[in-house]
């Protein structure tokens, strides 16, 4: 049994947590859940200019662009309303939440560290200096029409394969693997244009370009405790992740991984949340493994994305939205023992690009032995944009079973009960004349 007690209790802090959402976040209800059975009120917190939340009726919207007039704004906002605890659900909300908790003394990750975790080119600039196995890498920029003159220069010095990476998004967005100098020029000129439409505003565009990783990846799920490491959850990614793009689409637990590798992926791991400064909270690492050891992709100072958190369960059917809150409440987190069950979760690909206009076998896919649950979280007619410039999934596929073997094949049958019709996405263009 796995035990973990906090090492000091905070029992005058209010009970009520700021969640920092986004619009598009899969987080907010297993949190809320979470915090209703332990008796903490919510405050919802939303990443949107003040003005367009006043004019929508949202009581506290912050701009994660101005993370300093955000984390004032949070401030002003506990003046009258005290909170006990800030936390982002997704990546973009942490650096505000650690600026905000900074400014209210409330339990949080420097915001440097923050802000290292957020940032690819910082994040492998500080491994690299404290040792840490992970891909080299260099920062480059698009700087508009000039661009396309530059790549050819860029592409001829590289050592293939490489990977190219937008340096604050997540889930594998705008991540591409090049093999040569013509696919290199090609994913960089996708990848301009996707940060592009993201960013209209003129300006150098930073991007990362990496060394490419091989081996198998898994993922951490933990919690660090006044910089100590505790692991919740090892997810190993049955599916192989070789590019072009990195789509993710299966997570089984508990890791197949010797023990000896298990113990080396912590090791990175530990040594990684140390380089960034990260000491309090969640935290969710990818690392490859190979002849070598353990590669430290990336870690986030947040919990797992999507729906995923739905898979774990802790000593007496606890949530991992609960462990989060518990430590961030100085509440004893008690047994952290696992589910005695393997379990695993599909993230549904997208096949294609185009309006979503019906999904079929759901009834089927929910049939299949071990399958715990369906979710369709794609809106119907609302536009599917695959990776990797897409940020979505179709929904997620829940098993749970006796053997990490026995999950997998849960999962990969349930979804070939589904199929979904997707329609091409028509594009008018109006003319001077209103012709179309």
């Amino acid at each position: 049994m796995s035990t973990l007690e906090v090492n000091r209790p905070r029992h005058d802090l209010p009970k009520r947590v700021l969640l920092l959402l986004t619009a598009r976040t899969y987080r907010a209800a297993a949190f809320v859940r979470a915090a209703t059975r332990l008796g903490i009120d919510v405050v919802r917190g939303y990443d949107m200019h003040p003005r367009l939340a006043e004019r929508w009726q949202v009581k506290l919207g912050l701009d994660y662009q101005e993370p300093d007039r955000a984390a004032e704004a949070i401030a002003a906002f506990a003046r009258e309303t005290p909170l006990g605890a800030i936390m982002a659900v997704d990546d973009a909300g942490t650096l505000v939440a650690a600026k905000a908790a900074a400014r209210l003394g409330l339990p949080h990750n420097a915001p440097e560290a923050a802000e290292a975790a957020r940032d690819k080119a910082r994040m492998r600039e500080l491994l690299a200096r404290h040792g840490v196995p992970a891909p080299r890498a260099k920062k480059h920029y698009f700087r508009g029409g000039d661009s396309v003159k530059d790549l050819p220069a860029i592409a001829a010095h590289l050592p293939y394969p490489v990977v190219l990476k937008p340096l604050n998004l997540s889930g594998s967005r705008g991540v591409m693997r090049a093999d040569d100098p013509e696919s290199f020029i090609e994913a960089a000129q996708r990848l301009q244009q996707l940060l592009e439409q993201l960013d209209p505003v003129p300006g150098p565009k930073p991007y990362l370009v990496e060394q490419y990783v091989p081996g198998e990846e898994v993922a951490l799920e933990g919690l660090l405790v006044d910089g100590r490491l505790e692991i919740l959850a090892l997810f190993d990614k049955p599916d192989p992740l070789e590019g072009p793009y990195f789509e993710e689409s299966i997570y089984v637990t508990p890791s197949q991984l010797s023990g000896r590798d298990q113990l080396a992926v912590r090791s990175v791991t530990a040594r990684a949340a140390e380089a960034l400064g990260l000491r309090h909270g969640p935290i969710h690492a990818e690392l490859r493994l190979n002849d070598a050891g353990p590669w430290l992709i990336e870690v986030a100072g947040r919990s797992i994305g999507g729906l995923c958190s739905e898979t774990l369960r802790f000593g007496p059917g606890r949530s991992l939205e609960e462990l989060i809150l518990r430590q961030a409440f100085g509440m004893e987190l008690g047994d952290l023992s696992p589910a005695a069950t393997a379990g695993g979760v599909m993230m549904i690909p997208i096949p294609e690009a185009g309006l979503l206009k019906g999904v079929h076998g759901c009834e089927d896919a929910q049939a299949v032995p071990l399958v715990e649950s369906v979710e369709i979280t794609a809106r119907l007619n609302y536009p599917l944009i695959p990776l990797p410039e897409g940020d979505s999934y179709l929904g997620f596929i829940f098993a749970r079973g006796e053997s990490p073997a026995s999950v997998e094949a849960a999962l990969r049958e349930a979804h070939s009960k589904l199929s979904f019709d997707i329609a091409p996405q028509i594009t008018l263009r109006v003319t001077g004349n209103g012709g179309q």
